[in-house]
């Protein structure tokens, strides 16, 4: 019975130290077996691992590509302008021992790293001007800024693999007054076309008018042109028809003249019997008054 009192506790403790010599390194991840805090060896493939057990401990790095979002930083241009740049970069843990000695873990690489950006974006693009910072010649400067950072990322042990702008706004402040000085330049455009266009349709009446005036007076002059050639060739048709028939003429031009002389109205003539204006009314005209 005393023995199996003593075996128990030792597969107990065998079991605890079989436990404190095992670690696993994931695939996204390498460790750093540490004595006392002093590094001893670096596990960058994945599996089973072992150490002393008690006096050792593993600390597990990421393996895999991290993002850095930083804080959104107010950059002077060259031309004095004010911008305000919210970037983020791409970051990877290419040397854990590096990387442990000098940072210890991963919050404080953040934010070293994000002061180091900041600085950079700052110190690159102030050398610019604002329409360069907002043209496509800014890729050009992010790469250059990434460099530069990749610098000083190496004391880290770390690679920066990215750095990228996602936005470069400008101050609230002067949005508003490039707002409203771009709403005055096109008021002022605006009022510039409005009054060309007016000028454009005077000139447009003018011409128009002036037109309808020429071909008003060569529609007239045209319409004068044909009626005395009308009235011309009505009085060689009359004078032909005199000429052959003088009595048949002089009748259907007495016939006309009764047409409108005898129209009923308020007008009264009055006319002897033997009067020539009645001479083909015959023996039935009687003196009297006639309407």
């Amino acid at each position: 019975m005393r023995g199996v009192k003593f075996i128990v506790p030792a597969i107990i403790l065998i079991g605890v130290v079989i436990f404190q010599s095992l670690f696993i390194v994931q695939e996204i991840s390498q460790a750093i077996v540490l004595q006392f805090g002093d590094p001893k060896k670096i596990v960058t493939k994945a599996g089973l691992n072992f150490k002393l057990p008690f006096i050792q401990n593993v600390v597990y790095l990421d393996k895999r590509i991290l993002n850095l979002d930083n804080d959104p930083e107010e950059v002077i241009a060259a031309d004095q302008k004010r911008l305000i740049v919210d970037a983020f970069a791409r970051f990877k843990i290419v040397d854990p021992l590096k990387f442990y000695i000098s940072v210890g873990n991963e919050r404080v690489a953040r934010s070293r790293l994000s002061t180091i950006i900041n600085s950079r974006i700052r110190g690159v693009l102030g050398t610019q001007e604002l329409a360069t910072l907002l043209s496509t010649d800014r890729a050009r400067q992010m790469q250059i800024i990434q460099s530069q950072v990749n610098e000083e990322a190496k004391n880290f042990g770390i690679n920066i693999v990215d750095v990228r702008i996602k936005r470069a706004d400008l101050p609230p402040a002067n949005s508003e007054a490039i707002y409203k000085r771009m709403q005055t330049e096109r008021e002022r455009e605006a009022k510039e076309f409005r009054a060309q266009g007016a000028e454009i349709a005077q000139k447009i009446r003018s011409t128009a008018d002036k037109d309808v005036t020429v071909i008003l007076a060569q529609a007239n002059k045209k319409s004068e042109i044909m009626k005395g050639e009308g009235d011309g060739q009505r009085n060689k048709i009359f004078a032909d028809a005199f000429g052959r028939d003088p009595q048949f003429f002089a009748f259907y031009r007495a016939m006309q003249a009764y047409e409108k002389a005898l129209i009923g109205g308020e007008t009264s003539l009055v006319l002897s019997p033997d009067s020539e204006f009645f001479k083909f009314f015959g023996k039935s005209v009687k003196p009297a008054l006639k309407r």
